[in-house]
């Protein structure tokens, strides 16, 4: 009985920690993120130092697998469409690490990209350098950056919008809100929501 208990007890912390937000050690509103150089889907190299005209940076980690994810692919694309021309590219990262996620290898990315029709760069994060200096949890998991004199400025962190599960239901477009905001100049009203997606395999 005792061994009953101690295993519904460790399942319980197991699904309770699938399902809490934490930014521990990553970047927080305000802070300065610094650059990273990863591999495209077309083989070349990535950084944000390569936009020269860009006033910021939609990055989001997100992936092939998680079904949270492929619910927002048409949703990032929509943004990158929106955005990329007014100085907001979106830059897709997939944190995954692919010995535990086969179907999110640089192949199979490449072939998810070209089925979907991705227009933005989608890039790996190999040796998962990256998403634990932006302190990313999920995927889907936004970073809103603003180009500033002392580099790019995190400026909203979290999800897309309030609502997974149907783009024609959603109420809050957070990430949309942030960028039309700092394309008016004006300061981001909700800079923090709960990143709603799968946990980033390690």
């Amino acid at each position: 009985m005792k061994t009953l208990k101690a295993t519904i007890a460790v399942m319980a912390l197991v699904l309770f920690s699938a399902f809490t937000i934490t930014n521990e050690g990553g970047y927080k509103v305000g802070d300065i993120a610094t650059d990273f150089k990863l591999e495209n889907i077309d083989g070349t190299m990535v950084s944000l130092a390569d936009y020269k005209d860009a006033k910021g940076f939609i990055v989001i980690f997100t992936c092939n697998t998680c079904p949270y994810a492929v619910a927002y692919e048409d949703r990032i694309e929509a943004l990158n469409k929106k955005y990329a021309s007014k100085g907001y590219p979106v830059i897709a990262i997939m944190p995954n690490n692919t010995d535990v996620k086969p179907g999110d290898s640089m192949e199979a990315m490449r072939a998810r990209a070209k089925a979907k029709g991705f227009t933005f760069p989608y890039l790996m994060d190999a040796g998962q350098k990256i998403y634990p200096k932006y302190g990313a949890t999920k995927t889907p998991h936004v970073y809103v950056l603003q180009k500033t004199d002392k580099g790019n400025q995190v400026k909203y962190i979290g999800a897309i919008d309030d609502n997974y599960q149907d783009a024609n239901a959603v109420n809050k477009k957070y990430v949309e809100n942030a960028v039309d905001a700092l394309l008016a100049g004006k300061e981001v009203q909700e800079t923090h929501t709960r990143a709603i997606g799968c946990t980033i395999k390690v």
